[in-house]
């Protein structure tokens, strides 16, 4: 026994020994305990990385805070100092909705209102000031020509609010509609819906007009607010409503100083340019005379100096000092400014310098002179010149088409004149294969029975004179073609008179469309090195705005009355304004005057059915530009390359990509067609996408055949290629079906184009052979600045329905 507890005391446990946790039996020092034990002493607190994510969230918390709340004051600021005496005076256009409307009726109650002054042309032109003392507010009313819709788009760019008149029993008319469609692609700011002759109803009728209206309005303004104008409570109401409503706030224009022109004068130069004085208020932000200065609808300019004159709209009475800009009635001094420095001053620069030696220049040794000597004296081919014509005049003489056709296939498609020649003829070519040859002659002679009847039955017994039969002609291939590339999405024919690898030269194979690698810089246009191109086009956007910010305190502040001086400007900027047309000037940010390739994303507008091709001239309006350009357009997809479409088609986002001046989003966009007669057509709308060169466009032709014998997976194809040699050009390049097939050819059989191809499945009998080859496309260099201004929807000076003019 003794020895037994011998060995039990003799044992030790080991370091491995299991060692399991205490239980927590809920003893556990309270806060006052352990403040009680420290005595005051604090110890070093470290930090977890819990409390170090509750404290970086709670200081994000705090910045956004301090953002809105900054924003928030900003909006205020400006809500404040619109209108008063340190903002630039409420600018309100009215513009009627209706044929019927007389909007004269709507501004004689508000220029007769008895609660402040009024001024009369305070704003140029059918305009007047309006100053009321009471609300400590400043308004202008300017009533455009309503059937000139660019001087409706421009003066809606430059307005607080817009004043839409309508009719009391229908709202607008078609031309209304027409306008708000424009008005509200490109941005439509603060605006109120007033209405006269509701009162002239019997009292019954009065409330059931009044619903009957609103459901009308229901439509385009859904939480609008319907005002009568009948008398002058009303005028006094709608007065208080304008001088307190929110206003919207838009990005493209708030983002640049901006003015529009209360009075205009002009010195004629030494040349056919001048100098151009400008007078208005400032507006959006600061204008900085070292900027340029774009004049909506006649191009880019500098500024010389800025002046300051008398407010023409003081607030408080005349013989006082109403602000720091105000002046006694007879103080006519002009103050200046500022004026530009020239070493600070912005170019008008809008093309890059072309250096064509900037390329590589590799110099011929004299050996390879020699050998080129003698490869032409071998190549040397008697030709007809005239008597006495030397050797070297006889090698710049042009040769018969005949005598160099076979030369100018083997050309690089490097040149410039031979890539122009080439694409002529592609653009040919396909007008001739998308043709609908299957149109018999028996619907013609339908289409004819069924004119022939209209004829008949119409009120005009001459109406076959008034319609232009080319005209007719075009628009019914035009049709044509847009059905066919419906049915059959780039599918052409291989021609027979020239052989497939000369035809499509220029044009490669992808074993996928999505992740098959294309070079942006490979074989670019000689235009491209007339265009300026961002390393990072959002980043450098980002650095404009936020320098456009912080710069926001030079030059001539919001509000600010000023006179601006223009130099170089033609005399038609002047007669355009005594026409009694507005005069818009915007100050452009830094780069907005060089050329780029600038892309628009736009969908059709839904009153358009007319087929629009690509490279067809249309009508621009992107943000305060205008200009005409023939655009390509594209798929607008993820991938970095983009299909090129042939037509604008509907209910389909579509990317229009064309050579026109930088503008920096965001911006709305509005693309016209002009008629033959003058009137434009709103064919699509949208916004501007980017800017970038390097944005690929691919244009993708589909080459067909037909299984002549099918033996399970292999088949002998035929009417794809009419000579051996295309089959061995095109053999590379991967085949599909429209059942889902994929193949390639394996060899060719005979000399008529037949071609023996393996597939991974059976091919059914029924199926179609197809070979995608695809070529990189540019727009063309057709940007025009100078927009000719549209034909006027007026007859009888009253505006008219575009239905009742086509019906003319």
């Amino acid at each position: 026994m003794a020895g037994g507890a011998e060995q039990q005391q003799a044992h030790r446990a080991g370091v491995l020994k299991q060692k399991n946790k205490h239980h927590k039996h809920g003893k556990h020092r309270t806060k006052g305990e352990i403040e009680r034990e420290n005595k005051g002493r604090v110890s070093v607190k470290t930090l977890s990385k819990k409390q170090k994510k509750e404290q970086r969230k709670q200081d994000r918390r705090h910045k956004a805070s301090q953002l809105r709340r900054n924003k928030k004051d900003t909006v205020l600021t400006e809500k404040r100092q619109l209108g008063s005496k340190d903002g630039p005076p409420h600018l309100v256009a009215v513009i009627p909705l209706h044929a019927g409307i007389d909007a004269q009726n709507a501004l004689q109650l508000l220029r007769s209102a008895e609660t402040g002054s009024v001024y009369e042309g305070a704003g140029g032109g059918d305009s007047f000031g309006l100053v009321l003392p009471r609300f400590k507010q400043r308004l202008v009313f300017i009533k455009p020509n309503a059937a000139d819709l660019h001087a409706v788009l421009d003066l809606a760019k430059v307005v607080d609010t817009l004043l839409f008149v309508l009719d009391p029993t229908e709202g607008w008319d078609s031309y209304g509609d027409y306008c708000l469609s424009c008005l509200f692609a490109q941005g439509l700011p603060s605006h109120v819906l007033v209405t006269q002759g509701i009162s002239e109803l019997s009292v019954k009728k009065r409330t059931e007009a009044r619903r009957a209206l609103c459901r009308v309005t229901e439509s385009r303004f859904p939480e609008a607010r319907l005002f009568s104008l009948d008398s002058a409570p009303d005028s006094a109401l709608l007065l208080r409503h304008l001088a307190s409503q929110k206003q919207r706030r838009l990005a493209f224009r708030s983002r640049r100083p901006y003015l529009l022109a209360q009075s205009a004068c002009f010195e004629p130069g030494p040349g056919l340019l001048g100098t151009l004085r400008v007078s208005g208020y400032v507006r959006g932000r600061a204008l900085d005379v070292n900027r340029l200065v774009h004049i909506v609808g006649h191009g880019d300019f500098q500024m010389s100096q800025i002046d300051a004159p008398r407010d023409p709209l003081p607030m408080a009475a005349r013989g006082t000092r109403g602000g720091d800009m105000d002046m006694q009635e007879g103080d006519d001094e002009v103050r200046m400014l500022m004026r530009a420095d020239p070493s600070r001053q912005e170019s008008l620069q809008t093309e890059a310098e072309l250096d064509p030696m900037e390329g590589e220049q590799t110099w011929p040794s004299e050996s390879e002179l020699k050998e080129a000597e003698e490869a032409l004296k071998q190549q040397k081919v008697a030709r007809k010149v005239p008597k006495g014509t030397s050797d070297y005049q006889a090698s710049w003489i042009m040769e018969r088409e005949g005598e160099s056709e076979g030369e100018e296939e083997g050309e690089s498609s490097d040149e410039e004149e031979g890539d122009d020649r080439m694409e002529e003829q592609e653009d040919f070519m396909e007008e001739i294969d998308s043709q609908d040859g299957d149109v018999s002659e028996g619907e013609e002679e339908e289409d004819v029975e069924e004119c022939e009847t209209l004829t008949e039955s119409g009120r005009d017994d001459h109406y076959d004179e008034k319609i232009d039969v080319q005209e007719e002609r075009e628009m019914v291939e035009r049709y044509r073609q847009a059905r066919s590339d419906q049915m059959f999405p780039d599918e052409v024919d291989t021609p027979l008179d020239i052989s497939a690898r000369v035809r499509f030269q220029r044009y490669r194979g992808l074993k996928s469309f999505r992740t098959s690698p294309w070079d942006p810089k490979e074989n670019l246009p000689r235009d491209y090195s007339r265009i300026f191109q961002f390393q990072n086009f959002e980043r450098t956007r980002k650095r404009v705005f936020t320098e456009a910010e912080e710069e926001g305190q030079e030059g001539a502040m919001v509000g600010w009355y000023v006179t601006v001086h223009i130099k170089e400007v033609p005399p038609s900027v002047m007669e355009h304004f005594q026409r009694g047309r507005p005069l818009v000037l915007v100050s452009l940010l830094p780069h907005e005057q060089r050329m780029s390739v600038v892309h628009m994303l736009v969908r059709r507008h839904p009153g358009n059915t007319e087929p629009i091709k690509s490279k067809e001239e249309l009508v621009f309006q992107c943000g305060f530009r205008r200009f005409r350009a023939s655009p390509i357009f594209s798929q607008h997809t993820s991938g970095d390359k983009h299909k090129l479409e042939r037509f604008l088609r509907p209910n389909t986002p579509v990317v229009m990509s064309v050579y026109a001046p930088i503008t920096f989003p965001t911006a709305g966009v509005l693309v016209f067609k002009q008629r033959a007669n003058g009137m434009q057509d709103l064919v699509a709308t949208g916004s501007l996408l980017k800017v970038d060169p390097d944005r690929v466009i691919v244009k993708r032709i589909v080459l067909s055949g037909h299984p002549f014998k099918i033996l399970r997976k292999t088949a002998v194809v035929r009417y794809m290629f009419f000579n051996r040699e295309d089959v061995l050009w095109f053999k590379p390049v991967e085949l599909r079906t429209k059942w889902g097939r994929r193949g390639h050819i394996k060899e060719a059989l005979g000399t008529h184009g037949h071609m023996k191809c393996v597939f991974d499945n059976q091919l059914p009998s029924q199926d179609t052979i197809l070979m995608h080859l695809y070529k990189r496309v540019y727009p063309h260099w057709t940007f025009d600045p100078h927009v000719p201004e549209p034909a006027s929807w007026v007859k009888n000076e009253a505006v008219v329905n575009p239905e009742e003019i086509e019906m003319e």
